[in-house]
């Protein structure tokens, strides 16, 4: 380079003012570089039609039938690829241009590469075995829950659907007694009918049909507590998609109802 970049001494390494200004350069020129691989890989899905979309299983499960049914009346001719999994792991693939299009659960502090919307707060239900008490009940609120054995997720799997159960409780001067934990929604839904316990979920796990399991609505007083599993959309800023565009402004024009049916 013809200049010295880096000062070595027998304590620490630092950058000189010409190597801080190379870094810089060097920095805007990976952030070039991911604009123009965004920008052909967006020119080749407009070309073949094709939107990848990744969804959280609240999302593929609940929402996403409603807004794929509505998206393929104007747009018969797009190939929707689906990719299911967590929000932790979506937002990379994100990222790097593998999806077009996330919904995942709303984060506070968003990545500064995308562009995130909030849609809608999901309806907790309390799932129990058709053999419970309580089974036949209108609704239930978290005071009959009290010293009910609970079923819920890992925290670092799925932090709001766990820290809604430990919060709903807390709110209301009890303690959850946890006695399983599991990862996925089929496998709660599974161990409520082996009656190993109740367990607090998303109002879409209702679809999984599981024998000798009844959703009940959970009532509650505080609806800042229900606001836990927030969903929302993310795409990356600054890259061109008009398929993906179309598929927002349906989310947009139908969010109403589709926060009906959360």
């Amino acid at each position: 380079m013809g200049t010295r970049l880096m000062v070595r001494t027998t304590r620490n390494v630092a950058m000189t003012d010409d190597g801080l200004i190379l870094l810089d350069e060097a920095k805007q020129i990976l952030e070039h570089v991911d604009a123009v691989i965004n920008r052909f890989n967006s020119k080749r899905r407009d070309q073949n039609l094709t939107l990848r979309v990744g969804a959280i299983d609240s999302a593929a499960a609940g929402l996403l039938p409603l807004l794929l049914h509505d998206f393929r009346k104007d747009n018969p001719d797009v190939e929707v690829q689906l990719l299911e999994d967590k929000s932790l792991r979506l937002v990379p693939k994100l990222l790097s241009g593998r999806i077009d299009l996330a919904f995942i659960r709303h984060a506070e502090r968003p990545d500064r590469k995308l562009n995130t919307m909030f849609l809608f707060h999901e309806t907790a239900v309390v799932a129990m075995s058709t053999n419970h008490p309580l089974a036949d009940n209108e609704d239930v609120s978290i005071d009959d829950l009290a010293g009910e054995p609970l079923i819920v997720p890992e925290r670092r799997s799925r932090p709001h659907s766990h820290d809604l159960t430990i919060k709903l409780f807390t709110e209301a001067g009890l303690q959850a007694r946890i006695v399983q934990l599991a990862g996925e929604k089929q496998t709660i839904v599974n161990l409520v009918a082996a009656e190993i316990g109740l367990a607090i979920v998303p109002r879409w796990t209702s679809r999984l049909a599981v024998t000798g399991v009844r959703y009940i609505p959970l009532r509650v007083s505080n609806e800042q507590v229900m606001n836990k599993l927030p969903l929302s959309v993310a795409w990356v800023k600054g890259v061109r998609d008009p398929v993906r565009d179309a598929m927002i402004a349906i989310l947009q024009r139908h969010l109403k109802r589709y926060a009906d049916h959360a």
